[in-house]
């Protein structure tokens, strides 16, 4: 079973998260016992964040509490914390940009309830038919999968298009929700860094020939084996210069803050898609070690990145940010901490364990240019008998 070829699915489309989806239905046909087994299934792998939204009030705190007085004395919003979990009380409905800025800390977000929204659905069906009903009338949209208590009710629901599963097939509903998550995986983007000054080297890094071919077109080749186009990020004034090499370039929308300006510009230029990022002053790169990344990577977490086994140092300069990483780094932005190596520290990141710590030195001045072309040379020679 596979999902809807009717899948329609961007990051900027998605309600509260990129991988989200709602499993609606009405009382009694069994919602959050399937959330439950799904939970339980999907958690030893992701991180899962659970949105339950009901029409009866609730408290999640105790009467009396300190907590609690204060919230009845007139606090707008209440923040209780202990060493293992936190929770916000605040007055009114949540906003869905913040709703989603919490959510999206997770892998994968289910929703219970919600069916009036443009979420991604699960529908659960009780004996009565009464939520086919709704389907049949056009009052519930975007449903990806059917969930039916019997035969007869499966039947009829297997005239509306759309796949339908048993709900006691908890399998084949896991197996459903995979495929459906790998379907909407943003594609991967490939990003050249040469937009440095190169002040240090004393010429543009980027057409320095390590490789029998400027470095600007060997970094490039290396993200074409595994991404699905590349472009080169550069200043406004070094377009022209590139432009002659037949390659697009996406020249920084924001200047003077470091390789953050080139990932926040060309997450700007296409926001729907991942981006393997790799600077140009990264000579001794392979194409072997930059498909272990890609092959390695982690759509759901907010990055992929390296990090050397021995200093436990996360690599931001080549690594994979997905489309979820924008708002966290514009947010980071805004606080005045554009250091990408510290989002990749702070967030969910998937890691890469590298054990040569060499093979991703940044090359920046004429000795350590002097060092890798020895290196590369010796490489070039193979082993000594």
């Amino acid at each position: 079973m596979t999902p809807s070829e009717q899948v329609r699915h961007s990051y900027s489309s998605s309600t509260f998260h990129p991988f989200e989806l709602a499993v609606c239905g009405f009382s009694g046909s069994g919602k959050t016992t399937l959330v439950k087994r799904l939970v339980t299934r999907l958690g030893g792998r992701y991180k899962i964040a659970y949105f339950k939204h009901g029409c009866h009030r609730f408290d999640i705190d105790r009467k009396g509490k300190d907590s609690e007085v204060i919230k009845a004395a007139g606090a707008h919003t209440v923040i209780i914390s202990d060493p293992l979990k936190h929770a916000f009380i605040a007055d009114g409905v949540p906003a869905q940009l913040w709703t989603r800025t919490i959510v999206e800390q997770s892998d994968i977000l289910l929703v219970e309830g919600l069916k009036e929204l443009p979420l991604p659905k699960l529908l659960m069906i009780d004996q009565e038919c009464s939520m086919l009903e709704l389907l049949d009338r056009g009052g519930i949209s975007n449903v990806q999968l059917i969930v039916t208590p019997d035969e007869d009710s499966k039947a009829r629901a297997e005239r509306c298009g759309v796949p339908v599963l048993d709900r006691d097939d908890t399998d084949g509903i896991l197996d459903f929700i995979e495929h459906y998550y790998q379907a909407i995986t943003p594609p991967l983007y490939g990003l050249v860094l040469a937009g440095g000054r190169s002040r240090r080297m004393g010429h543009d890094k980027a057409l320095i020939d390590y490789h029998g071919q400027k470095q600007l077109f060997h970094t490039a080749s290396l993200l074409d084996s595994v991404c699905r186009k590349t472009w080169i990020s550069c200043r406004e004034e070094q377009v022209a210069t590139y432009a002659v090499y037949g390659r697009e370039c996406i020249p920084d929308a924001y200047t003077g803050f470091g390789p953050i300006a080139a990932l926040l510009s060309a997450q700007q230029a296409e926001p729907d898609a991942a981006w393997l990022i790799l600077a140009c002053d990264i000579p001794l790169m392979t194409g072997e070690l930059i498909g272990d990344l890609a092959r390695r990577r982690h759509p759901m977490a907010p990055a992929t990145a390296f990090r050397h086994r021995e200093s436990g140092k996360v690599e931001p300069l080549a690594a994979i940010y997905e489309p979820k990483s924008r708002p966290a780094l514009l947010l980071r932005h805004a606080f005045g901490n554009n250091s990408l190596a510290s989002y990749l520290q702070d967030m969910a990141t998937g890691l890469v364990e590298l054990e040569d710590a060499a093979q991703l030195r940044n090359v920046n001045n004429p000795r350590e240019r002097l060092d890798a072309e020895r290196l590369l040379s010796q490489q070039a020679q193979g082993p000594l008998l």
